[in-house]
């Protein structure tokens, strides 16, 4: 028997155990996100609950991709689990591609809530993080994958045999984004013709391009000055023969070619930018393929609907729960849109609340209240019990920068009379009585540099040299781009205070906000601070008596987006929230963790950091 020595003995003993521990954790963690232990279950056709024979058709939901934290363009786990649990409430069952042949071709009856579930891009976190998922609600998706990433290495994407394992575990469909991702017809946001580029050289220089480019199948190859620099049959040629390659490597790889596609990137009511593009994309596509996904931006395809130009939508990164369900809600008929039920999370706060327009969703855990706005509209709470004349509010507004998120104070009941501080499209407002008092464009207020069009328009020019280099095919090739570069950010260039015209960055749909706001309304004056700075100090507003306190967020306008460009509904997004009466010092409202509660979330985060950290590097 080992005999302990010494404390030192002692705590080797209790740090191996510990490590021990860890590592057992570990290893389930990965044992439970690597295999299946379960087995999907179709719904019951012959169930009239589920299938009454009523036609509602289907709603197509297609996902870019899944990472364990939210990125620019991949939503998270847990906001994937929030959005499928609540579709799983809602009634929804996923359907099959044979079931969408069978109800276009044979007039088969789907289910009355109806999902059909796609993840493109092909992604092996995609087909980890999602399994689980899907296994915990029995929902049973397409994996859409670019037939061109079999010929690399590339570990990020799912190979042929990948395929074959994912089809064969029952929770999954294999379908086609087609053969490649490529762009042609490009310019960059200046209309400095650049030409082609494959997904890699896009990313890199997609911060210099506006919307002036194409995919490799919409449209002919054209010059600089918009002419097709190839015949009919020379791009009847290249786009069969596109069709061509991704049909030998679904073949040579995985056995058949999927029966599902999904064209990038038509949204035309075609299958092209021009006739001629689109009749050769049309034949290959039936010839091919049993349906297509020919557009996106709408949720819901019905009998009327062609199986080849069928539309999804595609959830963002940014969306909350209630964003999915309202677009879903919106797509709906009215009679069928009493069947939606919007997530709300903390059912505390409704006692605490009015909602007057849109959704609202209550997160304690992360102190924070989601309002979505209504489709082109607003979405509206009330503080219920509480009015104040003078009052301290103090919030973080992390809602995109592309929208508006208000709070009023002495408000009326149809608030023609309230103090209104607005955030909107990064700028901030002060109103009275629906007048604007003062206006602050924060791009200005926190001290930006100023670049010119001039400067902008010439360290554009050299960062696009400087990513061809870094994707040339040659060194030879990669040398003379960097020379290129170089030259180009040595090109003269007249500064803003040289008298050029000022640069400034367009808001994309996508950019995420966060600013912390403080107000202190008094008697006749009020003091506005954005991260702690003051916008407006004491400054003058009409007096007025108590009014009741609201929380607004709207939809303001379309903005610059390549996905769901007509996406028409806002989340306002208020975190740490706490409103005093600056009179009595009372607290009106706080929606803050404290005690024993902000403990639990602190070891809980501190747990999440832990075990990302583990699936990052180990």
């Amino acid at each position: 028997m080992y005999k302990f020595e010494s404390s030192k003995d002692v705590k080797k003993l209790i740090r191996s155990i510990l490590e021990l521990a860890v590592l057992i954790w570990v290893l389930v963690l990965i044992a439970k996100a690597l295999f299946t232990f379960s087995e999907y279950v179709p719904y019951g056709s012959s169930d009239k609950q589920v299938v009454s024979g009523e036609d509602h058709g289907f709603i197509a939901l297609s996902y870019f991709g899944i990472d364990r934290e939210s990125t620019p363009s991949r939503i998270s786990e847990e906001k994937l689990q929030s959005q499928l649990s609540a579709l799983r409430d809602n009634g929804y069952v996923t359907i099959t591609q044979h079931d969408i042949e069978n109800y276009y071709k044979n007039g088969t009856p789907l289910p009355d809530m109806a999902l059909f579930l796609m993840f493109e891009d092909g992604r092996q976190d995609t087909s980890i993080y999602a399994q689980k998922i899907m296994e915990e609600y029995n929902y049973k998706a397409t994996m859409f994958t670019y037939a061109e990433k079999f010929e690399t290495t590339d570990s990020f994407f799912l190979m042929p045999k990948d395929l074959i394992k994912l089809e064969n575990n029952s929770f999954w469909e294999i379908g086609s984004n087609g053969y490649r991702l490529s762009y042609i017809n490009v310019f960059d946001r200046y209309g400095r013709f650049i030409g082609e580029l494959n997904s890699a050289e896009y990313s890199a220089m997609s911060q210099y391009l506006g919307r002036d480019y194409n995919h490799y199948l919409m449209d002919f190859l054209r010059d600089v000055n918009d002419l097709p620099v190839e015949t009919g049959s020379q791009m009847k040629e290249r786009i069969s023969g596109d069709y061509k390659l991704m049909r030998d490597a679904y073949t040579e790889g995985f056995g058949k070619v999927p029966g599902a596609y999904i064209l990038l990137h038509s949204n035309t009511g075609k299958f092209g930018e021009n006739d001629k593009v689109s009749k050769v994309n049309e034949e290959a596509i039936a010839n091919t393929f049993t349906m297509n996904f020919n557009r996106e931006g709408y949720t819901r395809n019905s009998r009327e609907s062609s199986i080849y130009d069928l539309t999804r939508l595609e959830p963002q990164a940014n969306w909350y729960t209630n964003h999915l369900l309202m677009r879903i809600w919106d797509d709906m008929s009215e009679e069928d849109k009493g069947s939606i039920k919007f997530v709300v999370g903390d059912a505390t706060q409704k006692e605490k609340w009015n909602l007057e327009k849109g959704s609202v969703e209550y997160q304690k855990d992360k102190e924070r209240i989601a309002l979505t706005s209504l489709p082109e509209d607003t979405g509206r709470l009330k503080l219920l019990g509480n009015s104040a004349s003078n009052v301290e509010l103090s919030t973080v507004l992390t809602g995109n920068k592309l929208g508006c998120q208000s709070v009023l104070l002495r408000a009326n009941d149809d608030l023609t009379k309230c103090v209104e501080v607005r955030l909107m499209n990064n700028v901030l407002y002060l109103l009275q009585d629906g007048e604007v008092l003062e206006e602050v464009d924060l791009y200005d207020f926190d001290g930006t540099p100023k670049v010119s069009v001039d400067e902008d328009k010439r360290d554009s020019l050299a960062g696009e040299y400087a990513a061809l280099s870094r994707y040339a095919v040659s060194a030879k090739q990669s040398a003379e781009y960097s020379r290129m570069s170089h030259e180009a950010s040595q090109l003269p260039a007249t500064s803003v205070e040289q008298g050029a015209d000022e640069y400034r960055p367009q808001i994309k749909i996508s950019d995420l906000g966060k600013r912390k706001l403080d107000v202190d309304l008094r008697k006749d004056s009020i003091t506005v601070k954005i991260d702690g700075n003051p916008v407006w100090e004491n400054r003058s507003v009409a007096p007025s008596g108590e009014g009741g306190i609201y929380l607004q967020s709207a939809w303001t306008e379309y903005g610059y987006s390549q996905r769901n460009i007509a996406d028409d509904v806002y989340d306002g997004v208020f975190e740490k929230l706490e409103i005093k009466d600056a009179d009595t010092g009372s607290m009106l409202y706080s929606y803050r963790l404290t005690g024993i509660k902000k403990i639990l979330q602190m070891i809980k985060d501190a747990y999440d950091a832990v075990l990302d950290w583990f699936i990052k590097y180990i």
